[in-house]
């Protein structure tokens, strides 16, 4: 049985709160499940509260002019979706679709914004979520305008290694396409990128697992944006 109480308390917004704050952070939440495939919300749709993965994946994405998808995160179990448009009052930016079954908490925004405006504890950890998503914007940004898929697929994987608290193995909960999607390139390309690190003993494949074997090359790989000549 799931613990809601534990998931908020480890969950990137509301982690450190007390167990008064966090009972009244429950009982402003409404259960929403959705099925693989099913989506959250859509890109334009009114930005009227914010979500918490409980359990399953979601990526965020945007579709441009041309029907191509890009995607812009992939969140997991404690991670939001949709907390910006919260506190700007606009639309949701993006599309929201489930990857996999999940169980997520919705948030109203009329009510949680009441419910913060005494918390300054609560509206720190919010601060703190929001920097950390614009740094992921800042380096995806870098990396499709600026870097060669080797070094777009370097520099992500370093950043996931960071993400998930080790220096030498990344665990991917993703598929091979979505990758490729999230850095701007096709499959074929993808995976001749991941041959090439692989020849070059930069890193060993494991199913989902990939390990960091040389972090010295994938940074300067990561830093150059291309293989060496």
């Amino acid at each position: 049985m799931i613990d809601s109480m534990d998931l908020l308390s480890k969950s990137q917004f509301f982690g450190g709160l007390s167990e008064d704050h966090l009972k009244e952070i429950s009982r402003v939440s409404l259960d929403r499940h959705f099925d693989k495939g099913a989506m959250i919300f859509f890109d334009g749709d009114e930005g009227n509260g914010f979500y918490l993965v409980i359990t399953g994946i979601v990526k965020v994405y945007k579709i441009s002019p041309e029907g191509k998808e890009q995607i812009l995160h992939i969140v997991k179990e404690g991670e939001t979706i949709g907390a910006v448009p919260v506190f700007s009052g606009k639309s949701f930016p993006a599309n929201a679709q489930a990857i996999s079954k999940s169980h997520l908490l919705f948030f109203s925004r009329t009510e949680f914004i009441n419910l913060i405006t005494n918390n300054p504890s609560l509206t720190m950890n919010i601060l703190a979520v929001l920097s950390m998503r614009l740094r992921e914007f800042t380096v995806q940004i870098e990396n499709l305008s600026l870097k060669e898929i080797p070094g777009r697929l370097a520099a992500y994987l370093l950043y996931r290694a960071e993400e998930q608290g080790n220096e030498e193995l990344v665990e991917l909960n993703i598929s091979k396409l979505q990758l490729a999607n999230i850095l701007g390139t096709g499959p074929e390309s993808l995976s001749r990128a991941l041959g090439n690190m692989k020849n070059r003993k930069l890193i060993e494949v494991d199913g989902s697992n990939i390990r960091l074997v040389d972090r010295g090359a994938l940074e300067t790989l990561a830093e150059d944006g291309k293989n060496p000549e």
